[in-house]
């Protein structure tokens, strides 16, 4: 399989998980990666959370070797405080450190964070100019195409992105105003990626193994991120692994797999959380995985009351009997 390389930091050419808060968790990026995700980013970490101490922020900074290769991602309007959190995660050992400027999140865009950095161009070089010098590991940005279809800046951004010293950068093909509608402009990704030497990202309405390969071809990127594409599919990773290499598609798996490896996410998740917590948060995991099957709106109301692991059993071992095999 084809790699690339981030700084001194080998990547499988596949297909990598994208980050996603309160999604891309230790439970799901460990599980994207046993289906053959390239590379993995964390939660989003508060540059001061981190430098004051914050306990709830230091959790988000644990890394097993299982994740690897692997980000740890900042976030913060002030080049001071992104500059010191990228000395302190350098005891975590993370392979790179990446640098959140696409966040479209109001509570994160109103601090001047994420993807309102897209709007003050100098701050944002002056914040990946003070990563990079305090990192001691590679170092990424991900952005957006612009603030809105008015600032479309991607190009000139990824430019002083790149004069700022990061070694890689990945786009999400829209602007913040669009949050996550409409259309990716891959257009845009193909222009950020003829602008700029080092590897690009790109991000946006990949979903499958068809999309991805597609991507590739349409933008000349150099990896591909999933996002939303692989909620409730985190075997989407084998089949891209294996329809770039072998040149035909797998099938969907069928329904056995599909509920052992959503009971897989909810242990994952209470090993991490705890039943109560990690119940909570599985419910819509379980959502997801049931999403498209008959009557399925029938089991995504009971996912909601979901609050034990042997209700996630039962619910599993009923799905199996009523839809046998995945069509």
């Amino acid at each position: 399989m084809e790699k690339i390389n981030i700084g001194n930091v080998s990547v499988e050419k596949t297909a990598a998980l994208a980050p996603m808060a309160s999604v891309a968790d230790k439970s799901y990026r460990l599980l994207c990666r046993k289906f053959g995700a390239a590379y993995m980013v964390s939660e989003m970490i508060s540059s001061k959370g981190l430098c004051y101490g914050d306990k709830k922020t230091a959790v988000l900074t644990e890394i097993e070797d299982a994740e690897r290769p692997y980000a740890l991602q900042l976030f913060g309007e002030d080049p001071y405080f992104m500059g010191k959190a990228a000395y302190l995660l350098s005891a975590c050992k993370p392979d790179i450190i990446d640098i959140n400027m696409g966040c479209p999140v109001p509570k994160i865009v109103s601090n001047g964070s994420g993807s309102a950095l897209m709007k003050d161009p100098d701050r944002a070089f002056e914040i990946a100019r003070e990563v990079v010098k305090n990192a001691g590991c590679p170092v990424t940005v991900k952005f957006r195409t612009g603030w809105d279809s008015e600032h479309i800046n991607a190009p000139d951004f990824a430019k002083l992105m790149e004069q700022a010293g990061v070694s890689a950068m990945a786009v999400h093909g829209r602007t913040r105003m669009q949050f996550y509608s409409g259309t990716a402009d891959w257009n845009i990704i193909r222009q950020v990626k003829e602008s700029v030497s080092v590897p690009v990202f790109g991000n946006g309405d990949v979903k499958d193994a068809i999309s991805c390969k597609r991507m590739y071809d349409e933008t000349g990127v150099d990896l591909v991120m999933l996002a939303r594409g692989s909620y409730g599919r985190p075997w989407v990773f084998r089949e891209i692994s294996h329809y770039l290499s072998a040149g035909e598609l797998l099938p969907e798996p069928e329904i056995e797999e599909r509920m052992e490896v959503m009971l897989s996410h909810c242990e994952l998740l209470c090993r991490y959380k705890g039943e109560e917590r990690g119940m909570k948060e599985a419910r819509k995991n379980v959502a997801w995985y049931v999403k498209g099957l008959p009557n399925s709106a029938r089991l995504r109301a009971e996912c909601g009351e979901l609050s034990t692991l042997a209700q996630a059993r039962e619910m599993a071992e009923r799905v199996k009997r009523e839809y046998g095999l995945w069509e």
